[in-house]
């Protein structure tokens, strides 16, 4: 079994002061059964100077659209939307895998406020 994919080559504190990542809400989800592979379409509030963005997830294994209403995420927030089917996706929500390879979202473990940056 591989211990995962090969690290990536290293990168100057700038380039990662470039990547912004919030903290968001999701105050809706629900599934997404016109893309290619299984997917839960949210909605996410990143607070009042980011507002509410889309994201498209295929986080289907291990979440239901209503466990996700309520649950605070991390998410790629300057991106350039992508259109993922009839769905434009405006934030990257992240996740990591588990040992299946299936997505586990990224989350504080205690509330802070929605549009908090990660540092």
């Amino acid at each position: 079994m591989s211990d995962g994919p090969t690290p990536a080559p290293t990168i100057a504190f700038d380039d990662f002061l470039k990547v912004d990542i919030r903290v968001g809400t999701v105050v809706e989800a629900e599934p997404y059964p016109e893309a290619r592979k299984p997917a839960i379409k949210l909605r996410i509030d990143f607070g009042p100077q980011i507002g509410i963005k889309r994201s498209s997830a295929q986080i289907t294994k291990h979440y239901a659209p209503e466990t996700l209403v309520g649950r605070q995420v991390l998410a790629v927030v300057n991106f350039p939307p992508r259109q993922i089917g009839k769905f434009m996706s405006e934030v990257l929500t992240l996740g990591a895998p588990d040992e299946a390879g299936e997505v586990v979202l990224l989350a504080p473990t205690i509330d802070v406020p929605d549009g908090g940056r990660m540092f």
